[in-house]
C-alpha cells in the first residue's frame, strides 16, 4: 500500500519509490525531476544515483509517474510503496 498524506486543500499525496536504470549523472537527476514536475509541479522528488532509486511524493498516479520517467529515457524496473 502506498502511504498517503493530505495537503491543506485535502488532496492526497502518495509516496512511491522507483528502481530506475540508466541514470548516471546530475543531468539524469534534472531530466527525471523535470519530467515528474510536468505532471505535478509540486511533487517532491529525491534521486539516489548510486542506488538507482527515485522517491516521489506526488498527487500523480504511480502509473503516470512511471510513464513520464520512461518517456524521459530511463527504465523503471520496479515500484515500491514507501
Amino acid at each position: 500500500m502506498v502511504r498517503s498524506y493530505k495537503t491543506e486543500a485535502g488532496q492526497g499525496i502518495d509516496m512511491a519509490a522507483f528502481k530506475v536504470e540508466g541514470m548516471s549523472c546530475q543531468h539524469c537527476v534534472a531530466a527525471v525531476t523535470h519530467s515528474i514536475h510536468k505532471i505535478d509541479a509540486t511533487a517532491q522528488v529525491q534521486v539516489d544515483l548510486e542506488h538507482g532509486r527515485v522517491v516521489v511524493a506526488s498527487t500523480g498516479t504511480i502509473d503516470a509517474l512511471k510513464e513520464v520517467i520512461d518517456e524521459a529515457g530511463y527504465t523503471v524496473v520496479s515500484t515500491k510503496a514507501v
